[in-house]
């Protein structure tokens, strides 16, 4: 096949955002055609949320309930049944608010009298006045209409969700779709009962999308970006479509779900949907691919590539150095329906918002972690342990190349954690260019963060940050090698809060010798870091061992053993282990979610911690102005300039 004849299309299978989408694609895409491949990409979540809350999805949805019987009726599918009408006569008018499209509609949503409302509604009544008032008023205030309305639709979106689950796909939703099937499953077997099974509405609904896709395009070659395990199931029915509609169209495999659980993968069946699975960046591995199809490239020359020879599985690596970062080319978001993703807004924080409400431009500063050395990090994998970074003249000419290209100028930077010295060299030359952008993105709370780089990374643009505290405990944070401390992260992130950027922190439960002591003192300092002003958002994260990470590679170095894994030919990532303390961190997660809601909140900040475990636990060890005294006792700060931030 000739290099003219080979025609690109990159797919991004359900379900991932709603609000932006998956950068996967918009890297291939960008990538091939600086490359000169014809190359183009499509965004078959999105399509297939919309085509479901549309008037003619509800009432597909609506025609299953007639064969469920009764006593199979969940308050969700009570609720849509009672209202249908109101939720037909809606849908409409409602999404094309979230797009932006219908502003003035934000005042009868916010009314709370325009949109049906079903189960979902119930977690308003946490927010409840004590006089009775409007129980949304003490966080949006009489001019946050906009913000209403988005949270009230949201909330209807959510039941609708529910209700496509439970009357027309039991796996169904928005993201973790059919999760259990793929996420460290040793065997195929589970995905082949579902393949094999009659096809749901939402299977009928994603195969007319990926009909219609082809038409459109008409590509000799597909690729299948899964980034999560809740991807996996709609990828292989998409790649069931493609091989009966026309069987000469040869279909790829990767992303980060590939990348990460399926590298011993034996599995022959999996090659009944793909030709080709392929590992790591998707750059190098791609361009032999392409020269492989044209000719120009043996079989036995791939690279990280996965195919299927006289019915087993091979896996062919022709070393090769990868693409640099400086040459991956810029993203490109053509094709994409940028004007048709939904701004919903989850949680009334300012911070946590940020993942649902707009549509930010992803790009990464760099490939891979400088740091690379937590223990509960898959650290042994390519995405993070070849670090690979670009100039911040090249990052900037990127970042003007977007602005240009999509109209939009908020960027989101995914990377596992930002470098320090690169974000300095980006935001100085951000301001050289006089180049007004809103960023965000994830780092490491390393003292490299002072509070003069915190202020001329907001002047450049940054309006919130992510990182990791985990288990916020130093002892811990130690065996995890993290490289921080409590007192540290307390500074660094004040200074980010000083500067006004919004700041959230991920928290992590159950790592390896945590003891029920340990884990009411970390949420004794994270509820001084909201007190404080230090952190906006959090979210606390159970702990899972995963065999490319440092504790599952040497569990003995952590004081654990593992449990023992079942023959893998398909999925293998999580593995379970056996911790001496017996801990039962099952029993704290739900105090630990719970006390975090309500600090994003604003509320019970100055409770004791122990109020929102269901069981007696032991008394916090953390003096009460531990993070206060911290944020006193800054090496090199001065008293009075402690004064004058407000300690």
């Amino acid at each position: 096949m000739p290099s003219s004849c080979v025609r690109v299309l990159s797919l991004i299978p359900p379900m991932t955002q709603l609000n932006t989408p998956y950068p996967s694609t918009a890297y291939l895409t960008g990538f091939l055609r600086s490359r000169g491949v014809q190359a183009v990409q499509e965004d078959l979540a999105l399509a297939l949320a919309l085509r479901l809350l549309s008037a003619d999805g509800l009432a597909a949805v609506h025609a299953r309930l007639a064969a469920l019987p009764a006593a199979a009726w969940t308050p969700a599918l009570a609720a849509f049944a009672g209202q249908y009408p109101r939720y037909a006569g809606t849908i409409g008018p409602t999404i094309a608010f979230l797009q932006g499209r219908d502003a003035t509609l934000a005042h009868r949503i916010s009314g709370r009298g325009f949109l049906p409302e079903g189960p979902r509604f119930a977690s308003l009544d946490v927010y409840e006045d004590a006089d009775g008032g409007d129980p949304m008023a003490w966080a949006f205030g009489a001019l946050g209409v906009q913000d209403r309305a988005r949270h009230v639709a949201t909330l209807y979106l959510n039941d609708l969700a529910d209700v496509v689950r439970d009357a027309a796909d039991a796996r169904f939703e928005f993201v973790r779709y059919a999760e259990s099937l793929a996420q460290s499953q040793p065997t195929f077997e589970p995905l082949a009962a579902a393949l094999a099974a009659p096809p749901t509405l939402v299977d009928d609904l994603l195969r007319e999308l990926t009909l219609a896709a082809l038409a459109r395009h008409r590509p000799t070659l597909v690729l299948l970006s899964v980034p999560f395990p809740g991807a996996m199931y709609a990828a292989l029915r998409i790649a069931q479509t493609l091989k009966a509609h026309d069987p000469a169209i040869v279909i790829a495999l990767g992303g980060g779900y590939v990348n990460t659980e399926l590298r011993e993968l034996t599995e022959p069946r999996l090659f009944d949907y793909f030709d080709f699975v392929t590992l790591d960046a998707g750059e190098r591995p791609l361009l032999a691919l392409l020269e492989h199809l044209e000719g120009r490239r043996a079989k036995s020359r791939l690279v990280r590539t996965y195919v299927r020879e006289a019915g087993a599985v091979r896996y062919i690596h022709w070393a090769e150095p990868d693409v640099p970062f400086a040459d991956v080319g810029t993203p490109t978001w053509d094709g994409l329906p940028l004007q048709d993703y939904l701004s919903l807004l989850d949680l009334l924080n300012p911070m946590h918002r940020l993942w649902s409400d707009g549509r930010w431009n992803k790009l990464t500063v760099a490939h891979g972690c400088y740091w690379k050395k937590c223990s509960f990090c898959d650290v042994s994998l390519d995405y993070i342990s070849r670090y690979d970074a670009a100039t911040a003249e090249t990052l900037v000419d990127r970042i003007e190349a977007i602005v240009r290209e999509t109209g939009q100028t908020g960027f989101h930077f995914v990377d596992e954690a930002a470098p320090p010295k690169s974000l300095k060299a980006l935001a100085a030359e951000l301001q050289r260019r006089q180049l007004a952008i809103s960023w965000w993105g994830n780092i490491r709370f390393e003292k490299s963060f002072t509070p003069e780089l915190a202020q001329q990374l907001a002047d450049s643009g940054c309006i919130a940050l992510s990182g990791g505290l985990e288990v916020a405990s130093d002892r811990l944070l130690a065996l995890m090698k993290k490289g921080v401390s409590v007192d540290q992260v307390a500074r660094v992130t004040r200074g980010f809060a000083d500067a006004g950027i919004l700041v959230h922190a991920y928290l992590m439960y159950g790592f390896p010798t945590q003891t029920v002591q340990d884990t009411v003192d970390a949420l004794e300092y994270v509820r001084q870091l909201f007190a404080a002003g230090c952190i906006q958002s959090g979210f606390f994260h159970r702990f899972a061992c995963t065999v490319h990470s440092p504790v599952g590679r040497d569990p003995a170095a952590y004081g654990v053993t593992l449990q023992p894994l079942p023959p893998v030919s398909f999925a293998k990532n999580d593995v379970g282990f056996t911790d001496p303390t017996g801990t039962d961190h099952d029993a704290l997660g739900a105090g630990l979610k719970k006390a975090v809601y309500n600090y994003m909140h604003g509320l019970g900040l100055d409770t004791d911690v122990r109020r929102w475990f269901d069981f007696s636990v032991p008394k916090p060890r953390v003096a009460r102005q531990r993070i206060q005294q911290a944020l006193v006792h800054q090496p090199g700060t001065t008293a009075a300039a402690t004064k004058s931030r407000g300690f």
